[in-house]
């Protein structure tokens, strides 16, 4: 197969995409071509599915679970740092004092590591107390093992180093802390947006008997041409609404467009991680890459079970790095989120492997590979996303408790009357008369907003 270089007919994918409105020419006409001749064509009845599955929507179902909501906004708090870190600029090395650029959390009486960054004390560490407070942005570091920091020339001023608290000291019969600490958390809020639809036939080709055995939803079959189009409108709205979710982006600067809802993307470039590696370039530059994909995990939340939904040429480039090493990767296969079972995870589409502590579980996406989406890209911007399996244990300022969910969600309007989750209604004259118009509408409405938790764990595959 070498040198292989595949060449598309004139015809591929001639197959029109769905236009605007419903016309007639999208119905078969008796008196037409081959029906007007002295004998019947030989009919091939089924309907060829060209182009297979072609709904792309799943992909939340898998990962994430659905929540009703009563308002106009989502409101969550995540946990901050449990620990205290600064990034500083010694000000002056030889009475210790580092200055921060915000508001620190360092107290007098702390025990503290300081590694320099940059300038005379690049690489080196050294352990030391606080032994004063004198501003918000400013500390005094007495270090353990010399007069002052800058004794041997170890830092000099306007070096930048990285300090953190591992302890405290203090002597006998002296006071304790002067001050405590409050726990830090940030919060976060999404919009839900209103995604609509709408199907529509006439009264008169609504009564028409099609000759085209066509697929509808669930496997139901049927022969009614336009009950194909409302299935098709239906299955676009389905994906539509996921799609929404995933590629939602909150509107930051025109006046006039709606005011848009945050998306998967969107918020894991906002608050999470991207990486453009495993390009498969070659197998140590996608072991590196996984390396520092691990790394920055580590930093974060640790979670060790992630889920990797990427495009053909990611999963090609992973199987290849895999098979590579053997045909069960680095450290053997694991399949915990699965029950740790390996045919219930290929039933799902998933192969798993193990880098350092982590798990990881591959699928491919096929919103990444499908030719009218974003396969359409050939990649670029979005290759694959890293999701992390389990929950999350958030502060839901609607329920004014802390909750476990899935760290991704999708959150829809609903009340004891109305549930706005998927709705659908029929208008017009054909079936039951609503109104005057000799037509059938089927109308489709959602509004719906994703909540992605912790999107500090998400790694987004970019180019």
């Amino acid at each position: 197969m070498a040198g292989v270089n595949p060449t598309a007919g004139s015809g591929l994918n001639s197959v029109p995409a769905p236009g605007k409105q419903t016309v007639s020419s999208a119905y078969v006409d008796l008196r037409d071509e081959g029906w007007a001749q002295q004998y019947l064509p030989d009919l091939m009845e089924q309907e060829a599915e060209v182009f297979g599955n072609r709904t792309i929507s799943g992909f939340l179902s898998q990962v994430g679970a659905e929540e009703a909501m009563a308002s106009d906004q989502v409101l969550w708090s995540e946990q901050g740092r449990l620990h205290i870190k600064e990034s500083v600029t010694i000000t002056t090395a030889s009475s210790g004092l580092c200055t921060t650029s915000a508001a620190h959390s360092i107290r007098v009486g702390d025990t503290v590591v300081l590694h320099g960054l940059t300038g005379t004390g690049d690489g080196d560490t050294i352990k030391g107390y606080v032994s004063a407070v004198p501003s918000t942005t400013t500390f005094n570091v007495l270090p353990y093992t010399q007069a002052t920091l800058a004794t041997s020339s170890l830092f000099a001023d306007a070096d930048t180093a990285t300090v953190f608290v591992y302890g405290s000291e203090y002597a006998k019969g002296v006071e304790g802390r002067d001050e405590g600490l409050e726990p830090g958390f940030k919060s976060f809020e999404n919009k839900p947006i209103i995604i609509k639809d709408k199907y529509e036939v006439s009264g008169s080709d609504a009564s028409a008997i099609g000759w085209i055995e066509v697929s509808g939803e669930d496997g139901q079959n049927g022969y009614l041409w336009y009950l194909k189009a409302s299935g098709d409108t239906m299955s676009r709205f389905t994906d539509y609404c996921e799609m929404a979710m995933i590629e939602g982006e909150l509107n930051s600067n025109s006046s006039t467009a709606p005011a848009g809802t945050e998306g998967l993307f969107a918020a894991i470039k906002n608050r999470g991680h991207y990486t453009a590696g495993i390009d498969g370039s070659s197998v140590s530059d996608d072991l590196d890459s996984f390396d520092f994909i691990l790394k920055k995990f580590d930093a974060q939340g640790a979670i060790e079970e992630n889920m990797m939904f990427v495009n053909r040429d990611v999963s090609l480039a992973i199987d290849d790095m895999l098979a590579s090493m053997n045909s069960y990767g680095g450290s053997g296969t694991s399949y915990g989120v699965f029950n740790n079972s390996e045919d219930m995870a290929l039933n799902l589409g998933f192969s798993g492997f193990r880098r350092g502590s982590y798990d990881f579980y591959k699928s491919d996406w096929k919103y990444l590979n499908d030719a009218q989406t974003r396969g359409a890209l050939n990649g670029e911007d979005v290759r694959g996303v890293f999701v992390p399996a389990g929950v999350s244990s958030v502060y839901d300022q609607m329920l004014g408790k802390n909750m476990k969910r899935p760290f991704l969600h999708v959150r829809f309007r609903a009340s004891q009357t109305e549930s706005r989750k998927m709705k659908t209604w029929v208008t017009g004259s054909v079936g039951a008369v609503s109104s005057d118009l000799d037509a059938m509408e089927v109308n489709y409405l959602s509004e719906r907003c994703l909540i992605t938790q912790g999107a500090n764990n998400f790694m987004l595959l970019t180019d």
